[in-house]
């Protein structure tokens, strides 16, 4: 059961999305009494107050039975998408917030030089570094902001070639394809820090060759951006998979430093890949040179592809994925990405999968979760979702607080916060487009204008996510399989990790904490526009 508003709903299909137009919002006023089975009291004295008193842990042995009358409310709202779980909400967390929701930020990181914080001379620093334990380096590769230090670190881990001048001009390798390195980790560490100077991040990690032989099949340049796309041959996708890399002339450690170029460029190398390779698997004649195709030879191809893959019976889906930002703990966790330079990746999925013993299964796409949640539902799942996020009544019933859960929309897509968040800074963007009287579900069915306003509300979450000070985002698409025709709508969601929410049992279950209601998160973002 589940209380949205004053009524009671059952739900067939656990999910907040309701054909009235209001999402189902689950409420648990706790009040309960615990039996006292303990069998001993360990009265021990804590500490002293500043008049000299003692502070004991009385507290944590009462006599008898515990009463609790009345708890902090939870709130509990059911994912749109059932396999996603549900979000709860502390109620005197998510109350301080909807007070102050500029309260909803990470503060940038501080400075960190452990040379300067010891006062090294240049001598000694060289000494110090060389000396730390192998832990307190990865933290320091990890956290300085001291670009002197950060070289005399990554100099120190492995050999290099340098010019006259003393400047770094490129590995020295023990053979082919095995450079000169003492600890690998350390080493991807110090390239992946901001601050490590481009120079030295080019040699290390961004020259095309250095992180291995993946051939190199695509390009874009325009406007001061510049784009390659590896062939991904050693991948956990079975028949291999692509990255649409930012170049080593182009460096992007940061998303606030990404440009609308440099999204058009990521993301038309995805849209052209998906449109020739699947021309190529349906058999559609190519005459193509070795250049990126232009945006109407593009559009001409896509038309192509969708009539013949409509026609075929067929239905293969596309893959996308985006994980920025780097980290790695001292304790040697590597804490998310493999790389921090921006990266996307992509790939085309079958539609089956033979099996080990005979016959054959259906392969597995995220989209297929959506498009099984619109089979369920009873009803046209996403125009009753979308009349719910444009009827949206705040979490907690508040008349004065926005309700609103729009941050961008245009013609073509909508920004929105999910009233369930997977992550506590989830961002969704929709595309509420039509094309042929169906929903545009995946990025075959996207024409150009639809893709340009899906690469800028890419662009801009990942701006907002940036300014509220995220450092680490997962993002992917949950996109419909191609040829189908089920309502099913093109969805992207963006799920920052943040440094209190790593994930644990609770998410484990799926099941997500919140300390803030969703209202006041888009507050929060649409102040960064």
């Amino acid at each position: 059961m589940f209380l949205s508003g004053s009524r009671q709903v059952t739900a067939m299909l656990r999910t907040c999305v309701s054909p009235t137009g209001t999402f189902r919002v689950g409420l648990h006023r706790p009040s309960y009494a615990v039996r006292n089975l303990r069998d001993q009291d360990f009265l021990l004295r804590l500490g002293s107050l500043p008049d000299g008193s003692a502070v004991d842990n009385q507290a944590n042995f009462p006599s008898g039975d515990v009463h609790e009358p009345e708890g902090r409310w939870i709130y509990e709202i059911p994912n749109a998408f059932p396999c996603h779980g549900a979000t709860y909400i502390d109620s005197v967390w998510a109350a301080a917030r909807a007070e102050n929701p500029s309260m909803i930020c990470l503060e940038p990181s501080s400075a960190c030089s452990l040379s300067q914080s010891l006062g090294l001379t240049d001598q000694e620093q060289r000494r110090v570094l060389h000396r730390l334990p192998v832990p307190l380096k990865y933290a320091l590769a990890a956290n300085s902001t001291d670009s002197e230090e950060l070289i005399l670190l990554a100099q120190d881990c492995c050999r290099m070639d340098f010019d006259a001048e003393g400047q770094p001009i490129g590995l020295k390798y023990l053979r082919p394809g095995k450079a000169d390195i003492d600890d690998f980790e350390l080493f991807e560490t110090i390239a992946n820090n901001p601050y490590l100077p481009d120079q030295y991040k080019e040699i290390m990690v961004l020259r095309p060759g250095v992180q291995g032989n993946s051939e190199i099949v695509g390009r874009f340049a325009e406007n001061g951006s510049h784009v390659f796309e590896y062939l991904r041959r050693n991948s956990y996708i079975p028949w291999g998979h692509y990255a649409a890399n930012m170049a080593h002339d182009a460096v992007r450690y940061r998303t606030s430093d990404l440009t609308l170029a440099d999204m058009r460029g990521l993301r038309h190398l995805y849209y052209q890949r998906m449109v020739v390779t699947l021309a190529e698997r349906f058999g559609l004649p190519l005459d193509l040179s070795k250049r990126s195709l232009t945006e109407d030879e593009l559009e001409s191809l896509r038309q192509q592809v969708l009539a013949t893959i409509e026609a075929s019976g067929q239905h293969p889906a596309t893959l996308w994925g985006w994980n920025f930002g780097y980290d790695f703990s001292g304790s040697g966790y590597r804490l998310h990405a493999s790389h921090q330079m921006i990266h996307q990746q992509y790939a085309t999925t079958p539609e089956t999968v033979e099996l080990t013993d005979g016959g054959a299964m259906p392969s597995y796409s995220c989209g297929d979760q959506v498009a099984e949640v619109v089979a369920q539902y009873g009803g046209d799942f996403f125009r009753d979702y979308l009349r719910c996020i444009r009827e949206n009544v705040r979490t907690d019933n508040g008349q004065q607080q926005e309700r609103s859960l729009i941050v961008h929309e245009d013609e073509n897509v909508l920004l929105f916060v999910p009233k369930a968040q997977t992550s506590q800074w989830e961002l969704q963007l929709m595309v509420i487009a039509d094309a042929n009287g169906q929903p545009v579900g995946n990025v075959l069915e996207a024409d150009a204008a639809v893709r340009k306003s899906i690469d800028r509300g890419i662009l801009l979450a990942q701006h907002i996510l940036a300014q509220l000070g995220a450092r680490m985002v997962t993002s992917l698409e949950y996109s419909k399989r191609v040829g189908i025709r089920n309502d099913q709508r093109l969805l992207y969601a963006f799920l920052p990790k943040l440094p209190w929410s790593m994930g644990a049992f609770s998410e484990a279950q799926h099941r997500y904490i919140s300390s803030h209601f969703p209202e006041d998160f888009a507050v929060a973002c649409r102040r960064q526009i």
